[in-house]
């Protein structure tokens, strides 16, 4: 399997200079943004709005990083948190597995913690009806809304691995204001994933109907945030591996 990792290093490595390669990729992905390919996905039967290659990306980091908390900006549909809520699940498993121990999920203290600004009551009873809602907690409300901060902020003590995912609002001052905030809950080693940087590389009129494009997206508040932030570093070798992904310049890794 080592030797296998390493492999992989040297063709991400060659992908990254594959201009040719890399030209297709964002081809396919402005061609694909009007007909909403990216809605055509679910995850445990809810809708997960996500490109596959984005989710197989966090699988991985899911697995390498084993957050015991997961916060995630956005709910949606609630596809992304049953996602995170069945990755939880899986590492607790596997742990039970490897320990020799009975698994009761009624115990494991792995969590999700969504926020959304509006979370619609059909939504909303879709993921409480669902098999992983026990590891699921939402919070109504503006993610950059002190008070809602607060309740955030309350709730993630005591969990010391945390991966961050926004996911929310695109435009640059919310995304700047959220990672702020939100960043910084980020544990050393994992994750803040900001989702949807991909506007920033789409054409000027792609989002006629939004407030957010390019110039004014999660991108630049991610190119923002990093000039007095050094403690986080863009991995480049994840949009490079998967080609097609919402998230060029977004897998943000605290590296201190």
């Amino acid at each position: 399997m080592t030797e296998f990792k390493k492999e992989i290093e040297t063709r991400i490595s060659d992908m990254m200079e594959n201009k040719p390669l890399n030209d297709l990729a964002m081809s396919f992905l402005q061609a694909t943004t009007q007909p909403k390919y990216s809605y055509n996905f679910h995850w445990q039967d809810r809708p997960i709005i996500q490109y596959p290659q984005d989710i197989v990306a966090m699988q991985e980091l899911i697995w390498s990083v084993k957050p015991d908390l997961i916060i995630e900006t956005g709910i949606a549909h609630g596809g992304s948190l049953i996602f995170s809520a069945s990755m939880l699940a899986l590492l607790d498993m596997c742990e039970a597995i490897e320990g020799g121990t009975t698994l009761d999920p009624a115990k494991s203290a792995r969590k999700v913690l969504g926020i959304d600004i509006d979370i619609r009551a059909h939504n909303r009873t879709a993921i409480l009806e669902h098999p992983m809602a026990s590891r699921i907690e939402m919070i109504e409300g503006s993610s950059v809304d002190p008070d809602i901060f607060a309740k955030v902020k309350e709730a993630s003590e005591g969990y010391q691995r945390v991966l961050v995912c926004l996911d929310s609002n695109h435009t640059h001052d919310h995304v700047r204001s959220e990672l702020e905030l939100y960043a910084p809950l980020t544990s050393v080693g994992s994750y803040c994933v900001v989702f949807d940087t991909l506007i920033e590389d789409m054409p000027a009129d792609e989002y006629p109907d939004r407030s957010w494009g390019p110039g004014n997206n999660p991108k630049t508040a991610v190119w923002d945030y990093l000039e007095t932030h050094p403690e986080f570093e863009i991995d480049k070798s994840i949009p490079a591996k998967l080609l097609v992904t919402v998230a060029h310049d977004g897998f943000l890794k605290r590296v201190r």
